[in-house]
């Protein structure tokens, strides 16, 4: 039986998000029906309506005596006139803008409620607390969503006014380094790249974090763009230079060329970034990090990692070429106990010594 859904909005480009959603949760065995009058039909399984302050979509009789039917997509700043338009507070509301998560939940869980079949042996005492808990239940999702576009906004306007001073402070160095206001001596020279290096490692991070903080309804995807991973590992060096020179640790690269590859170098220097600087703060004082990079199969079907020896690609031809790049970084650490190699994967968790704690590290320990 399809499963019919009744969009009532102007917005064309919402119909096709929702459009799109239905069809990635229920295929197509899903109707979308868009409509710009306020009338319900007897066919419809849910209501979507698309609330706007100032337009008379949503009828002021709507018959609201099932609300699990109706979804009421809203701007936090519109939910008050939306509540008295209808004058109820009892909604079912997913606030603007709205993502693929939420919306997907909501009517897989309004699919489910049309398949039960009904109970004749339920009490209306049983209904009473039903209907009771399901209002405490529309109410505490509401909440968790302002909460969230509050958390959301006040994380994105803190980055935003952290981007700015480490903006600042690359261009003094930049400034200082060109020896306009005076020449420099070698140590101040080391001294202001560090600098330099420090405060663009905290830009990519905090442009990361920022990007998080933004509601997206499509998924992100990487820009990639060729370029030569050599220059990434040597960026991430240059960051991790401080901890080298202090611990005296000797690094060895060893990266065969690597013209074609093609990624996201921010994505992938942050990444190397954060391995060495583990390496780095697990390797003993005198120790080694050895980084090799070299071309590498992967079975994408599997989604494991093969010999290029013994490597067969069945799915087109069989050949021994490698599809893919290998960065290796290993450190002169005490390493991880294989017993608690799959735990720190885990997340807050931590490998330290012969402690295993949580922590707010990902992953750390020699590898």
């Amino acid at each position: 039986m399809a499963f019919v859904v009744a969009l009532f909005s102007y917005d064309q480009e919402l119909a096709t998000f929702c459009r799109e959603v239905l069809a990635e949760a229920f295929g197509p065995e899903s109707t979308l029906v868009s409509r710009a009058v306020g009338r319900v039909e007897t066919g419809d399984d849910v209501c979507v309506w698309d609330f706007v302050a100032g337009e008379s979509l949503i009828p002021r009789d709507l018959n609201l005596v099932d609300p699990t039917k109706h979804l009421f997509l809203v701007h936090r700043e519109h939910l008050p006139a939306l509540q008295s338009h209808l004058d109820t507070a009892d909604l079912n509301v997913l606030l603007k803008p709205v993502t693929r998560v939420t919306l997907r939940a909501f009517l897989s869980g309004a699919a489910r409620r049309r398949e039960e079949k009904p109970n004749a042996d339920r009490t209306a005492t049983l209904r009473v607390e039903r209907d009771e808990m399901l209002q405490v239940l529309i109410q505490a999702n509401l909440k968790l969503q302002e909460y969230d576009q509050q958390r959301n906004r006040f994380l994105a306007r803190s980055l935003h006014d952290f981007r700015s001073p480490l903006t600042a402070i690359g261009g003094y160095c930049g400034l200082l380094l060109e020896e306009d206001v005076g020449p420099l001596t070698t140590e101040q020279t080391q001294i202001l790249q560090r600098m330099q290096h420090s405060a663009r490692r905290l830009s990519r991070l905090s442009d990361s974090m920022f990007q998080l903080s933004i509601p997206r309804d499509v998924e992100p995807r990487p820009k990639l763009e060729r370029a030569n991973i050599r220059e990434s590992i040597d960026e991430a060096l240059c960051d991790v230079t401080l901890f080298l020179e202090d611990k005296r640790i000797l690094v060895n690269v060893d990266v065969e060329p690597s013209e074609d590859l093609l990624f996201e170098p921010s994505q992938i220097q942050q990444a190397l970034c954060n391995l060495l600087d583990n390496a780095c703060r697990f390797t003993p004082r005198d120790g080694t990090i050895d980084v090799k990079g070299y071309p590498f199969f992967w079975e994408r079907r599997t989604g494991q990692a093969t010999t290029i020896e013994r490597s067969i690609d069945r799915r087109s031809r069989q050949t021994k070429a490698s599809n893919s790049f290998r960065v290796d970084i290993r450190d002169s650490g005490p390493g991880i106990p294989e017993s608690d190699v799959e735990a720190i994967f885990e997340e807050f968790s931590s490998y330290s010594g012969a402690l295993l704690s949580k922590t707010g590290q990902t992953c750390s320990g020699g590898c």
